[in-house]
């Protein structure tokens, strides 16, 4: 190895020791990593930031602006409507919501055809009294699944089109992944519904959600009064709060006959005010001492109590990279500022009982929160929070157009055609949609998952120095000696398998941008065609089924489902096992070595 080689090599692999241990955010590592490069002239400086102009990176953005729109369409309530009548029967609600997801994210994102399904497989779960550890998991691999069978339906899939057009001067088309896509997706689909939920845990009681949604509440509330001698007669809700640092929350106000819901924090106080409060014991005998009340007792309060037709409640589960990771209620202000109360925390399906105010917020925690009904969906939206089950609260805006989905069909029509490159065709559409009011212009920036544009953008000079340092030559050196023993399938198969270890510990889009060059410089040395290793690659790339750190999907159902780290491998190893059985040979049979 030359010294070029061993620098790239060692920066590579100190990302991936980020990646695997997830302290830094991906798109954090993915900057550090091509920063490294240029610095010790692996990559050209005035290549750098050649990535961020990528095709690849400009065709997700527009699919992810175009997701947000769909979300906003009619595409939603009809799904509802539709699975609203599935049954009890669990096998027929797992191939139902997991089924339609994965239509859905054949042509979306895949956290966004989640999004969509999410409080819809909440519901369903819900109203047969059946634990949602049964459903979310499914349609978590459903959209992971649903992913491969086009060119759009997941970020890996249009790095491995990109990775193509440099080598045959052709990219891969709209629906080239679909006969090896729709194959395993229709296999894996089947599995989880009748096979896969049966294998994970059943750890909540039937009927619930990922917070105990106030059926315990009650524990934790309590009513005082503001007594006449108070030195806070007269001063600002806000000052009592902050008393405990954010570790009780003022849920109601009641003075005279008048029960104020989520109360401001500005509202002045007056003698006789009853504040009920949820706090822990220790922060509710900081605040009695400190502000002179008089303890009333345990409120009697129920879900009633507590929403009105101004004041909503919502659970929502933090995505990842979202502004509330790594911060507390404290540190956000979340009531000042958003006007939100902190009524509980779940992480992997177990209520946080620490102080709230404390709680150092990750991705995954599902949030209990009350605020006014009408500001919660873009307050939500502006904390990076997606609303899994609003207590009779409307998220979405109805009677949503189908501009948007006849939009994107022409978007996908000229694309086929052969008209207009992906790039521009979906930007066209994007704008489109902003121009018939289904996706406003904030929205249109909030739907862009920036993280993932940095990390495309960043790494795909660094996959290309890959290829010209000649690193890709060396790491494809062991699969070439085992072509020398073994039939070219073999190599193949295990390229696969390589592509998925490497995608359950670091970002699938990531793990293409490695493992392309790789997988060409394989097939080069084999005399073979370069097609079935880059479809292999993409196969392997979106397998992120073993753990909840490979894909956000699978991250964002570990809250609400009740999941722990290790039992993804449950239902995902047969998984794997199942795609690599049908893949490698629908590979084969459509794609000749």
């Amino acid at each position: 190895m030359n010294t070029e080689q061993i620098l790239l090599f060692a920066i590579l692999g100190a990302a991936l020791l980020l990646f695997a241990w997830g302290r830094l955010r991906y798109d954090l590592v993915a900057m550090i990593a091509l920063l490294a490069a240029v610095v010790v002239g692996v990559v050209p400086g005035e290549r750098a930031f050649e990535g961020f102009g990528h095709p690849a990176v400009i065709t997700v953005a527009a699919i992810l602006i175009l997701t947000r729109s769909l979300r906003n369409s009619a595409l939603v309530d009809m799904a509802a409507r539709l699975l609203g009548s599935l049954g009890a029967r669990p096998t027929v609600q797992v191939l139902g919501l997991a089924g339609v997801t994965a239509i859905f994210s054949a042509f979306m994102n895949n956290v966004g055809a989640l999004a969509l399904m999410l409080p819809v497989a909440l519901a369903v779960a819900g109203e047969a009294r059946r634990p949602a550890s049964e459903v979310l998991m499914p349609i978590s691999f459903a959209s992971l699944l649903g992913g491969l069978t086009t060119l759009i339906g997941t970020p890996p899939n249009i790095v491995i089109a990109s990775f193509r057009a440099q080598e045959t001067g052709e990219p891969f088309g709209m629906f080239d992944f679909a006969p090896v896509g729709l194959s395993v997706a229709l296999v894996g689909v089947v599995f989880v519904a009748l096979v896969g939920w049966r294998l994970l845990p059943q750890r909540q009681e039937q009927g619930s959600t990922a917070v105990k949604p106030l059926v315990a509440i009650e524990d934790y509330v309590t009513e005082v009064r503001l007594p006449s001698n108070s030195a806070y007669v007269g001063r600002r809700l806000i000052d009592i709060e902050t008393l405990a640092q954010a570790d009780v929350q003022v849920v109601a106000l009641v003075r005279n006959d008048d029960r104020i819901l989520a109360p401001s924090g500005f509202i002045r106080l007056q003698a006789g005010d009853i504040l009920i409060i949820e706090a822990d014991s220790d922060a509710l005998q900081l605040v009695l001492a400190k502000a002179e009340l008089q303890l009333v007792g345990a409120a009697d309060i129920s879900a009633a109590d507590l929403r009105s037709e101004r004041v909503g409640l919502v659970e929502a589960v933090i995505v990842p990279g979202s502004r509330l990771e790594g911060r507390t209620a404290h540190s956000m202000h979340l009531h000042t500022r958003f006007g939100l109360n902190l009524l509980a925390v779940a992480r992997q399906g177990e209520e946080q009982h620490e102080r709230l105010g404390q709680v150092r917020f990750t991705a995954g925690d599902v949030l209990l929160l009350q605020g006014e009904r009408e500001a919660l969906p873009d307050v939500l939206a502006a904390l990076g929070c997606l609303p899994l089950a609003g207590r009779d609260l409307q998220l979405r805006r109805r009677g949503g157009s189908i501009w948007s989905p006849l939009i994107f069909l022409l978007a996908i029509g000229t694309v086929v055609a052969g008209l207009l490159p992906p790039q521009i065709a979906f930007m066209i559409a994007a704008l489109c949609t902003l121009a018939v009011g289904d996706v406003h212009l904030r929205e249109l920036y909030e739907s862009v998952e920036w993280p993932v544009i940095i990390l495309l953008g960043a790494l795909i000079p660094v996959g290309m120095a890959l290829e010209t340092t000649g690193g890709s030559g060396i790491i494809a050196l062991p699969l070439l000696h085992l072509g020398d023993q073994a039939p070219a399938w073999v190599v193949l198969g295990m390229l696969m398998i390589v592509t998925m270890l490497l995608s359950d510990i670091m970002n699938n889009a990531a793990t293409a941008v490695l493992m392309a060059p790789i997988g060409v410089t394989v097939a080069h040395g084999l005399g073979a065609n370069v097609d079935p290793f880059l479809m292999a690659v993409a196969i392997g790339a979106s397998s992120t089924y073993l753990t909840p750190i490979g894909h956000q999907s699978n991250l964002l159902v570990m809250g609400p489902g009740g999941y722990r780290f290790y039992d993804y491998w449950r239902m995902g190893l047969p998984l794997d096992l199942l795609i690599l059985l049908v893949g490698l040979p629908m590979i084969l049979l459509f794609w000749p070595l």
